[in-house]
């Protein structure tokens, strides 16, 4: 039904940089169909420049009415971005946002209260197909609204739904801002294991296939975190040493984490002001 309704009224995309182009390698892998796919970006990639020749619209005039509209800008571009799409407004097309920071209280204020709109929150790993986004909709929203904007936000990985926007700033906290968290800890990891001695190549190639296999087995096992790291840790062994020190109340992860959470949590709100 998505893929039908996506070719048959078309899909406009507004912002085609990475997170863009991830989803729209995953629409078209799914079937949607080229022709039906109009993009408006101010500097298009190679890539999306040369995907004119399989008949997407690049840098064209918006359609009237398409069915769906996907807001894939940078915060700060989003006070020029949003007049261009006022036309399209309180009619049938649904909006979908993918950009961090913009309730859906300010897309209302410009496209009309009337206008069915999505809030989402992707999360890097799109661009392999490993994404998870967290999604809520307005009063105008329909399930069917809702289950097409999870049809499409799928192509890239998982998709959750909130039980209110309150709930964005936290996943954004979590999982929107969560990669670079891992991303850290490769680097930290990799570099302690440096200064126990290995080269600095070994090193990290040990820490990102330890953290990306660690957290496949996470995702696929029926067992909790907390107990495969039990798991993993004898009694008076090396990880229970380790973890002695990361787990400490004051100065280890529990603590640590939960303030970088609350910091970015915090200013996700205050962006949203």
């Amino acid at each position: 039904m998505t893929l039908q309704r996506v070719n048959k009224g078309g899909l406009v995309l507004l912002g085609c940089g990475k997170m863009g182009s991830a989803m729209l390698q995953g629409w078209l892998a799914q079937g949607v169909k080229p022709t039906s796919v109009s993009i408006l970006d101010p500097a298009p990639s190679d890539w999306v420049q040369a995907l004119q020749s399989d008949g997407v619209g690049v840098n064209t005039e918006l359609p009237e009415a398409p069915a769906v509209c996907i807001v894939a800008v940078k915060p700060q571009m989003m006070g020029d971005a949003l007049p261009r799409l006022q036309a399209m407004g309180n009619g049938s097309t649904v909006f979908i946002s993918v950009a961090a920071g913009t309730p859906i209280a300010a897309f209302e204020a410009v496209l009309g209260a009337q206008t069915p709109i999505i809030r989402a929150m992707p999360n890097t790993p799109a661009a392999v197909s490993k994404g998870i986004t967290a999604l809520i909709g307005n009063e105008q929203t329909s399930e069917d609204d809702l289950q097409m904007a999870e049809n499409l936000l799928q192509a890239v990985g998982q998709t959750v739904r909130l039980e209110n926007e309150g709930q964005m700033d936290a996943v954004t906290a979590v999982s929107g801002s969560g990669p670079a968290y891992v991303f850290h800890l490769i680097e930290t990891l990799a570099a302690a294991g440096q200064a126990e001695g290995l080269s600095a190549e070994l090193s990290l190639q040990l820490a990102r296939a330890t953290v990306a296999g660690a957290g496949a087995l996470a995702e696929q096992s029926e067992d909790d975190p907390g107990q495969l790291r039990k798991n993993v840790t004898s009694p008076g062994g090396t990880t229970a040493a380790a973890l002695e020190v990361l787990m400490d109340d004051r100065d280890g992860f529990p603590a640590l984490l939960k303030r970088g959470v609350k910091a970015a949590a915090d200013r996700s709100r205050e962006l949203a002001k």
